[in-house]
């Protein structure tokens, strides 16, 4: 059977994807947020997923404020780039796994969560800048990639408890999954940031470090956490975190397996004016 052996965790920062794509990693600005995640770089080379299940949020690219699905999956072959106002990034399309998420979207849906299908999307930076962290810029990605989008744009947005609970369903879903595969999930966006109003540029390092212990350790607790909390102290945007608990639920310690290994953890500020973190947990 199908089985997720790991979950990472990142942020998405769009100017990170800039820096990457600009040749700046090298800058004394940028070397301290590269360097975070030259661990991740050589840990997936050696544990290399045959799917990425990669969580994220479009940010008005694919679904414009006309239309916002609270989760909507990939069940597309391929997926482009997507042009966010200054052209896509030069990355690489990305591969599907169509028969994999159409498999997905029936259990989950199955165990009641109502989930949008998408047959055709461009992803945005949510997607492709986590990607280039773990794998730099090579002509193609490794291995294909199912899309799964989460609405953190538009009020309401899922709660906490939701999302650890979807994760839950995500995990029985690719346990029923007859071919054997090993099964990255990724939860990104966050941490603390917030892009306008009077609070522009807040960043919260004691939150956030709070998040990462409380998300490890504790994580039903952590799906307690009410969204006001998130933007009083994390920002308008610090919500997209909830993002980080789809991928936390899907750990084998929540179907009564043992606590995941943290095999590597990562915070720095700022990168732009977005706190960055990052974390690997691998099912024991």
């Amino acid at each position: 059977m199908a089985r997720i052996t790991a979950s990472v965790y990142t942020s998405h920062v769009p100017a990170i994807g800039a820096a990457l794509d600009m040749g700046k990693t090298d800058e004394p600005y940028w070397q301290k947020v590269f360097q975070g995640y030259e661990f991740g770089k050589q840990w997936i080379k050696d544990n290399p997923p045959d799917v990425i299940f990669l969580v994220f949020n479009d940010h008005a690219t694919a679904f414009s404020l006309e239309m916002i699905p609270t989760f909507a999956i990939g069940t597309a072959a391929e997926y482009m780039p997507a042009d966010e106002g200054w052209g896509p990034r030069p990355v690489p399309k990305v591969i599907g796994h169509p028969e994999l998420a159409a498999h997905i979207a029936q259990s989950v849906i199955q165990q009641d969560f109502d989930l949008t299908i998408v047959n055709k999307m461009d992803v945005d930076h949510g997607l492709t800048v986590p990607l280039s962290l773990m794998y730099g810029q090579p002509k193609a990605w490794p291995c294909p990639v199912i899309p799964f989008a989460v609405n953190v744009v538009q009020y309401p947005v899922p709660s906490g408890r939701r999302c650890l609970n979807l994760g839950k369903a995500i995990r029985k879903a690719v346990e029923s999954y007859d071919e054997d595969l090993k099964v990255h999930i990724w939860g990104t966006g966050g941490m603390s940031h917030q892009l306008q109003g009077p609070r522009a540029g807040l960043i919260n390092k004691d939150f956030d470090t709070a998040f990462m212990d409380r998300m490890i350790a504790d994580p039903e607790g952590q799906a307690a956490v009410p969204h006001i909390d998130y933007v009083r102290e994390a920002g308008s945007e610090g919500i997209e975190l909830v993002m980080w608990l789809i991928a936390r639920g899907a750990m084998s310690d929540l179907a009564g397996g043992p606590p995941p290994k943290v095999v590597h953890r990562f915070y720095h500020v700022p990168a732009s004016n977005t706190a960055v973190g990052h974390l690997i947990l691998e099912n024991q």
